[in-house]
């Protein structure tokens, strides 16, 4: 995993107003950006928009607006540029080139915030997964190459270039994970039947992050499942015996947040163990209703369902 964040990150945020999109206006989804890069570590220090249906396949904004980022740079001096959406590796390169400095999509901001706060092995090796996935096609712009375990002479085939060389070592990469975290996955469903067996039944509580679900499982079973007021405080599935008021026991679990615009690498990575989850006897949506956003929350909890096959 790269690190995306060093002690003195100062964040410029950018996203586009989509006349066609009104559960999310631009200034929230910027707000929600810019959550999420606090949680990373960075200080937002501006951000800006602009009203287009779709983005502009070689600079993001129109080629005249992101000129103007230069200006932003020169007066709020950011040395990153985080924008609302995910990116085309030219779109990087572009605006990495323009305002030399360091540039940062949606989907990589979540992915270095889930590898954060991923505690067992299953969710560091879920986000791991992600974290490749998402940067073999991004190797042209990326200015390091990747650490080799074990490399050096006899590590290259002949008349290979590096980009070569890095892909070939990210995918052979990838193939090992998917191994150990199949391994992973077996054992956790082992798990699940033999509750399943035992007649037990589930919960699983889903929603978006920061609604609510860990709070709701601590008040529950009276236990201590880790809760904070941030953005993707849990992402391992946490279990725990609940005593309903009428007598029955019940399993209920606590699953990783949900949030607009999930990286699909994301989704892919965790789908076992969302599927898993999912086939609990009932999904219980915490909602927090004092959001001001909590409508276009729930569609994007939902939209989330749906490509699990559980909507």
């Amino acid at each position: 995993m790269i690190d995306l964040t060093t002690p003195d990150e100062r964040a410029f945020l950018i996203g586009l107003d989509d006349p066609r999109d009104g559960r999310w206006p631009v200034e929230r989804s910027l707000a929600e950006l810019g959550a999420l890069a606090e949680t990373a570590g960075a200080t937002v220090v501006g951000r800006a928009s602009q009203r287009r249906p779709e983005p502009d396949p070689v600079w993001y904004f129109g080629k005249g607006r992101a000129a103007e980022l230069l200006d932003e740079k020169a007066a709020t001096d950011f040395n990153v540029l985080i924008v609302d959406d995910e990116l085309a590796p030219n779109q990087l390169r572009s605006l990495e080139q323009l305002l030399d400095c360091k540039v940062l999509d949606r989907s990589a901001l979540i992915i270095d915030i889930f590898a954060r706060h991923a505690k067992t092995k299953e969710g560091r090796l879920q986000v791991e997964l992600a974290a490749l996935e998402y940067h073999l096609p991004r190797l042209t712009r990326m200015w390091t190459h990747l650490s080799r375990t074990g490399g050096g002479i006899g590590t290259r085939g002949p008349g290979e270039s590096q980009l070569e060389t890095d892909r070939r070592l990210i995918r052979e990469k990838i193939k090992k994970v998917r191994t150990e975290l199949d391994s992973v996955e077996r054992h956790r469903a082992t798990s699940t039947r033999r509750r399943e067996r035992n007649e037990v039944a589930s919960i699983a509580l889903v929603g978006y992050t920061n609604a609510g679900k860990s709070t709701l499982l601590n008040a529950m079973a009276d236990a201590d499942v880790y809760a904070a007021d941030m953005l993707f405080a849990t992402l391992d599935p946490t279990s725990r015996q609940v005593d309903l008021p009428g007598g029955q026991q019940v399993v209920m679990t606590d699953t990783v947040g949900f949030i607009n615009k999930l990286p699909h690498d994301l989704v892919d990575a965790f789908r076992a163990t969302l599927e898993e989850v999912m086939r609990a006897d009932l999904l219980l949506e915490v909602v927090d209703a004092a959001d001001p956003d909590f409508l276009g929350q729930q569609s994007a909890v939902q939209s989330v369902l749906d490509e699990l096959g559980a909507g």
